[in-house]
């Protein structure tokens, strides 16, 4: 048993409590899931398992591709790895600053906080290895299992990366709290998280449209362009994964030296970071104040502003949504190199941009009709019910217009048939995500937004069919063929039975 107050100590509790965590995203709050949720998960992993038997056996990158290439194709997975991850770690550095949580307790208790800080600056490392290997460690069980047990040195390599990710994102934060102050940083965090995120992705997309006319094109046959050395120091990553005995001890020691150096630099001063964040999330600006007057507005015309200010007020909504337009810019740019070509790209980007506003549409609509932080005030208020859902779907529908209409105008530069069909798939996409949330709405904080799917399994498969179903549907009308009909059968159809097990059609 650890002594209290010890690092170890730290390290158990901070473990008892990701374990918690983790069973609440699992089991929604309920004790009797614990099983079912068990069974799921397995189920999952061995689901994930047979995909990655049926994706390396039969890919060109299974064992017996050449070298050269197989080392670019997992340097470059590995570098849309580390994106992922740095900026998965920026949101978690930036969540510990800003959320204060306990940061009272720790700091007015005799323990010494620096050891609990430097515990939890690991635990952001420890968190982005695991979630990255959830997906990640199927393909290199099944390919340690065809070309043999050294592709399991890719698990080190996971771990390297995530302490060089964790230290990266700490540095990053930091520089930004001294460089723009406390205030603007949270902001500003958000933007560069989601900018690293999705930039080397949206860079081989780019390059992939300049080179070869599509984003359809092999993900990584830009860089196998590249012709580069064998001995590389860009490749060495990808020898680590290979089981390269140098090159997995360098990159490992790169991400411990990293990380501990972070640790002893920042770990003594997280508690005052965290401090000058908790200062100016509570900090009231008294510039720009006007008074609101009612009396010309209707309630649904005020209804309305008041969600579209609260959305744009909400600090972590940049972070949730972000990613999600930025993905949307190679189409974008996909769709200006078209104009004046003659080219299938229009019925590509349709069903593209119907998933986008399905998807996005649900994360809005979460935020308006679950997330609602005053529910009493708006239940006291002299409008209907009904009123105030309506106002809020048609707020979150004007904000996916705002995003998707400037699109589909330059869609219908190229084709007015695939503009027709995006902008009616995007209307039924976005409406039928945001009917789901209506139906399964739970109030809930707006912070648990990340924690939204545990609320309604149903919900949450519901609204991904529902996306991809409009997506599918609109890719065969963009065409011209006349089977889109199938399709949007079976969605309409699921949606009925969707409506038919909610607590809306019970409580009817």
């Amino acid at each position: 048993m650890s002594a209290p107050g010890s690092i170890l100590w730290f390290a158990a509790h901070e473990a008892r409590l990701a374990w918690r965590d983790w069973l609440l995203l699992m089991t929604a709050g309920r004790r009797r899931r614990v099983g079912v949720a068990a069974l799921g998960f397995g189920a999952f992993v061995l689901f994930l398992h047979g995909v990655a038997y049926l994706a390396l056996s039969r890919s060109e990158r299974a064992p017996g591709a050449s070298d050269a290439g197989l080392l670019v194709f997992v340097a470059g997975t590995l570098a849309l790895s580390f994106s992922a991850m740095l900026s998965q770690a920026m949101e978690s550095v930036t969540r510990a600053f800003y959320a204060r949580g306990d940061l009272e307790l720790i700091l007015t208790s005799p323990a010494r906080s620096a050891r609990l800080f430097a515990v939890r600056i690991a635990a952001i490392a420890a968190t982005i290895c695991s979630m990255s290997l959830v997906f990640a460690a199927p393909f290199i069980n099944v390919q340690a299992w065809l070309a043999g047990p050294r592709w399991l040195s890719a698990y080190l390599v996971a771990a390297a990366l995530s302490m060089l990710a964790a230290a990266v994102a700490i540095v990053i934060v930091g520089a930004l709290f001294v460089a723009i102050g406390a205030r603007r940083t949270r902001l500003i965090s958000q933007i560069v998280a989601a900018v690293i995120g999705a930039a080397f992705a949206i860079g081989l997309q780019f390059a992939a449209i300049v080179s070869f006319g599509t984003i359809a094109a092999p993900r990584f046959a830009v860089l196998e362009r590249l012709a580069l050395e064998p001995d590389s120091a860009l490749l060495w990553p990808a020898r680590a994964a290979f089981g390269d005995p140098a090159a997995l001890a360098l990159l490992l020691g790169v991400g411990a030296t990293a990380l501990g150096a972070v640790i002893a630099v920042f770990a003594p001063r997280f508690g005052e970071l965290a401090i000058a964040a908790g200062g100016a999330s509570f900090a009231v600006s008294k510039k720009h104040r006007r008074s609101e007057r009612f009396g010309s507005s209707s309630p649904a015309q005020a209804l309305r502003r008041k969600e579209w200010t609260l959305l744009l007020r909400d600090p972590w909504l940049m972070s949730q949504t972000l990613m999600q337009l930025l993905y949307l810019l190679p189409a974008a740019f996909l769709l200006w190199r078209s104009f004046f070509s003659e080219s299938g790209v229009a019925t590509f980007l349709a069903p593209v941009l119907i998933m986008s506003a399905g998807q996005l549409g649900g994360g809005l609509a979460w935020l308006a009709v679950s997330g609602e932080d005053a529910p009493e005030l708006i239940a006291t208020a002299p409008v209907a019910a009904s009123h105030v859902l309506r106002a809020k779907a048609e707020a979150v529908l004007v904000g996916i217009g705002a995003v998707f209409i400037p699109l589909v105008l330059m869609l219908a530069t190229v084709s007015l048939r695939a503009a027709l069909v995006s902008m009616a798939g995007v209307i039924l996409a976005a409406g039928s995500a945001t009917a789901i949330q209506y139906w399964f709405r739970a109030q809930a904080k707006r912070s648990h937004f990340r924690r939204r799917q545990t609320s309604s399994r149903i919900a949450t498969f519901a609204e991904a069919i529902s996306s991809n179903g409009w997506a599918g549907v609109g890719a065969l009308a963009a065409m011209g063929s006349w089977l889109a009909v199938a399709p949007a059968v079976i969605v309409v159809a699921i949606l009925v039975v969707v409506w038919a097990l909610s607590p809306a059609r019970a409580s009817a």
